[in-house]
């Protein structure tokens, strides 16, 4: 998997580095996969801030593990397969404990004007809102292609389906999102 622009290469020199304790080269690991660690950890939990705790730990872990990585030029999807299986692991471990409500995620913003930085949280909200009511498989899908610019196939390998299946999932999702995202802006004009 050559994840988003990725050159496998250099992929397999910085982890090299990194196993000879560089600890730049692994820090350049971190900076160029964050933002796809992440949207992996939101498109399975849903909640902004247990994504970013699941992705510190899915770093955190394949640093520890680092020579357990036998492709290095594949190490986007070894680290991917870790930030899955440990959301997965987050969830589950979630769902046995009371869960909180997903929508008191953002309060007390305080920026220059009130009524603006109110709008952009609700705009917030009702996107998360929105990606929350996703089945997880659509949700992943729409994250990874749309915000992370991952390719069908890339996304397919990552997932275990093929290329056809993330097609349909990512038109069905974002069918979804428009839905509820027009269904939520209050009886405007048309229907959906």
């Amino acid at each position: 998997m050559n994840v988003a622009g990725t050159d496998p290469r250099l992929e397999a020199r910085l982890v090299a580095r990194a196993l000879a304790g560089e600890a730049r080269a692994f820090e350049e690991l971190v900076r160029r996969h964050l933002r796809s660690v992440h949207a992996v950890a939101l498109g399975v939990l849903g909640n902004p801030a247990d994504a970013e705790d699941v992705s510190q730990e899915a770093f955190l872990i394949a640093l520890e593990k680092l020579e357990e990585c036998r492709d290095p030029e594949r190490f986007a999807a070894w680290l991917m397969r870790i930030v899955r299986n440990r959301a997965l692991n987050f969830r589950e471990s979630r769902s046995r404990r009371e869960g909180e409500p997903l929508e008191r995620a953002a309060e007390a913003a305080g920026g220059d004007d009130p009524a603006r930085e109110a709008e952009r949280l609700e705009l917030r909200e009702r996107l998360l809102a929105a990606l929350a009511g996703l089945p997880e498989s659509q949700r992943e899908v729409v994250l990874l292609h749309d915000l992370e610019g991952w390719r069908h196939r890339e996304i397919g390998e990552l997932l275990g389906t093929s290329e056809g299946a993330v097609r349909v999932r990512l038109s069905e999702a974002r069918r979804r999102l428009r839905a509820a995202l027009g269904e939520n802006e209050g009886g405007g004009q048309g229907g959906g």
